[in-house]
């Protein structure tokens, strides 16, 4: 690990700034758009336009990378970012925070692209697990910073939007001053959708399902938790929980997927998360209940993207593994989209708690789906399956392609052993 920071400070530190800002900004959205006078729904198609915004970016970013350059490309978006930012307090209009979040999505995920590209060069074949694991840290620790930054701000005035402005403006500086050489850029041709869905039904309908877990979770969170009535400070709290479960439960669910039928954890990940956020949807609204209600929903909903990657590998060529990564991207995105759509439907209706009604019942049709697909295939052995490697939904094609790579090097060491 020591290695890793050694060799790649500047583009981690770069990602934590970015994160900050990013994590930062999706939290106060929420928050100040209740004040603003915004409706649940229209909160929830502002929270939507992120995640078009973002696919949009995972399709456009590496095209725009073959034409003019990974600096170019990083600066230009980094710049829109932070344009951005600074316009939301200056028009509430929802349409004009839509059109701000189309933009702000596309150019994280543009930015992300570029960024991860650098650090995947940075790794060799000999650190590149640990390279995508202090990535992981970086980014739960950058989004977690960004909430603690929320609490101690005004997010009626425009301080708290000039910040991840410049969180985003200073993270230029680590990154394109680093001494890395700019990589030369090739992504693999993506697996057809059919392909994948035949290769495995589960990791197809598991991210379809899960986009619209983590885009309500995460990106509503701070709706439904102003709505309920949280202070500021408890709603950065609510939404910094759900990335520490994350972060401490990432390691245990991996060591236990490369040791069990990763259907039976998968079911096991998605009942847990669904029992807990139906009893959320029960009670009566404690905070500190709601508080381990995230903190058990993050440990759980955010290694299920991961745990789906492994289960998918397990019946992949390892030739094939790479160009796995844009359809699951994009099979994960079109969920995300319509997640925060339903989510602010469902609170329009029966209120805050519609969030946790949602949240439970996407859990639940993955816990039936999985029961159902283990009447239908046998397991794989254990001692077959390829290892498990920690990535959150937000990463990029890069980052996932990255993670493929690494699965592909560990399975042919052990084919050739």
């Amino acid at each position: 690990m020591f290695q890793v920071l050694a060799t790649s400070w500047a583009l981690l530190l770069g990602m934590a700034l970015l994160m900050m800002g990013n994590g930062l900004q999706a939290t106060l959205m929420g928050v100040r758009g209740t004040l603003e006078g915004f409706t649940t729904f229209e909160l929830s198609i502002v929270t939507s336009a992120y995640f078009a915004g973002f696919l949009i970016g995972s399709r456009t970013t590496p095209w725009l990378i073959r034409r003019v350059g990974h600096v170019r490309v990083f600066a230009a978006l980094a710049s829109l970012i932070s344009a951005a930012l600074v316009l939301f307090p200056t028009i509430s209009d929802p349409w004009f925070w839509t059109a701000l979040r189309v933009v702000i999505g596309l150019g994280f995920s543009g930015v992300y692209v570029t960024a991860e590209s650098w650090l995947n060069n940075a790794a060799g074949n000999e650190n590149r697990g640990r390279t995508l694991s202090a990535y992981m840290i970086v980014q739960m620790f950058g989004i977690v910073s960004g909430q603690a930054i929320l609490a101690m701000g005004d997010p009626t005035g425009f301080i708290v939007f000039i910040i991840p402005s410049v969180l985003v403006s200073v993270s230029f500086a680590p990154i394109l001053l680093s001494i890395s050489p700019t990589p030369a850029f090739e992504t693999a041709k993506p697996m057809g959708l059919g392909v994948l869905f035949r290769s495995s039904p589960l990791t197809f309908v598991g991210m379809a399902l899960l986009g619209g877990v983590f885009a309500a979770l995460f990106g509503m969170g701070s709706v439904y938790a102003t709505s309920a009535g949280f202070s500021v400070g408890q709603v950065s709290t609510f939404v910094g929980a759900v990335f520490v479960g994350s972060m401490l439960f990432q390691y245990p669910i991996g060591w236990l997927s490369d040791r069990l039928d990763r259907r039976k954890l998968i079911l096991s990940a998605a009942g847990l998360g669904g029992l807990t956020s139906f009893a959320a949807f029960l009670s009566d609204g404690d905070f500190t209940f709601l508080l381990f209600a995230a903190f058990v929903l993050g440990g759980t909903v955010n290694p299920l993207y991961s745990l789906l990657i492994a289960y998918l590998n397990d019946y992949l060529a390892v030739e094939n593994m790479a160009a796995a990564s844009g359809g699951l991207i994009f099979i994960n995105g079109i969920g995300a989209i319509g997640g925060p759509l339903v989510t602010g439907w469902l609170m329009e209706w029966v209120g805050p708690q519609g969030y946790w009604l949602f949240i439970s019942s996407l859990l639940a049709m993955m816990v039936a789906y999985a029961a159902y697909r283990m009447t239908q295939r046998s397991a794989v052995p254990v001692d077959e399956t390829g290892v498990y490697v920690g990535v959150l939904p937000t990463a990029s094609p890069v980052a996932v392609e990255a993670a493929q790579e690494w699965a592909i090097e560990q399975a042919e060491d052990v084919e050739n052993i």
